[in-house]
């Protein structure tokens, strides 16, 4: 899952909406001039773009001309989860189940600024727009090495959702900056502006996804895989290796593997001896499953079902040994 939010070197966003919402019109312009695709909130599903535009360039009290007055919040599932929803909902649900989970990251969103009132995606004005295609551009290698031309669509599943949010709640009274990165370390920004973690925020997207849908998300397809192999140090690289081997031999391992890394991505543990030391009991079973192949249904021995016979006979011989 790709969450970005786009800041104003690329959304012009000291201005009117009005650019950006007739840009993200285009599809509608050239594929669906019968049956458009409409613009939706948590207020309604068939918002005409007059009314983004109108709504957005409204709710700026005390903004400065040099103020951002909006942001731009591009949802995009890889095509792995596209194809997951689709064969889950087929596509025309798909793109409704879509637009649901684009508002309760939108709550997320609300959520993540830390500030009293503003607790969801009603407490925030903001307009969301699904996209069936994506498009190369000037800066795609394949335009580069002469391959596709500029404005073709790209293969592929490509289906994503762009959100405009008022820089103002919907009261237009408090200012949200989802750019003011403080985490809550300044105070008295925090105050102005509220604190925004914005890798917690894409967090948030890929743990939601992944709740709401009952999708089986693979360690190596986390964000905090990514994240630790491209930012981690070399401790941080060893730890989310031992995870990985786990996580590839069943879905035991696998289970608490990928809540694992994201404390290795804190850097919470000091070697790959602690973070194991921190499961606690499930240590041995976490090694055990590392040595054991890979349980086969059908086959005559399960090793996850093996390791906790051989617990619950230790724990059976400790009491035994008490007991005397």
């Amino acid at each position: 899952m790709y969450i970005n939010i786009t800041d104003s070197a690329t959304a012009n966003n000291k201005g009117s909406s009005g650019g950006l919402t007739n840009y993200l019109e285009k599809e509608n312009r050239l594929y669906k001039k019968q049956d458009p695709e409409y613009w939706f909130n948590h207020r309604g599903k068939h918002i005409e773009p007059y009314e983004v535009r109108r709504s957005i360039d409204n709710n700026i009290a005390k903004l400065s001309k040099t103020d951002a007055k909006f942001f731009l919040i591009n949802i995009s599932p890889s095509q792995k989860e596209l194809r997951y929803l689709k064969e889950q909902f087929g596509t025309e649900s798909a793109k409704d189940q879509l637009k649901i989970y684009a508002e309760k990251v939108m709550d997320e969103y609300a959520k993540n600024f830390k500030r009293n009132g503003i607790d969801s995606a009603k407490d925030l004005m903001w307009f969301g727009k699904l996209e069936n295609y994506r498009y190369y551009t000037h800066k795609d290698k394949e335009v580069l090495n002469g391959i596709k031309k500029r404005g073709e669509r790209k293969e592929g599943e490509q289906m994503h959702i762009q959100i405009i949010v008022s820089r103002k709640d919907i009261s237009n009274k408090v200012k949200l900056s989802p750019m003011n990165n403080s985490k809550g370390k300044n105070e008295m920004h925090s105050k102005k502006l509220g604190q925004f973690n914005r890798v917690a925020f894409k967090q948030s997207g890929e743990t939601l996804f992944d709740n709401l849908f009952e999708f089986d998300r693979k360690l190596k397809d986390t964000l905090v895989y990514a994240n630790i192999q491209k930012n981690g140090s070399l401790t941080q690289r060893e730890q989310l290796n031992t995870l990985e081997l786990g996580a590839e031999q069943n879905y035991h391992s696998k289970s608490f593997a990928n809540e694992l890394a994201k404390d290795v991505a804190e850097g919470l543990f000091h070697s790959t001896s602690g973070m194991l030391q921190s499961v606690g009991e499930t240590v041995a079973g976490f090694l055990e499953v590392l040595m054991k192949p890979v349980y086969i249904p059908g086959s005559e021995i399960n090793p996850i079902e093996e390791a906790q016979k051989r617990k619950r006979k230790k724990r059976k011989g400790q009491s035994q040994g008490h007991s005397r």
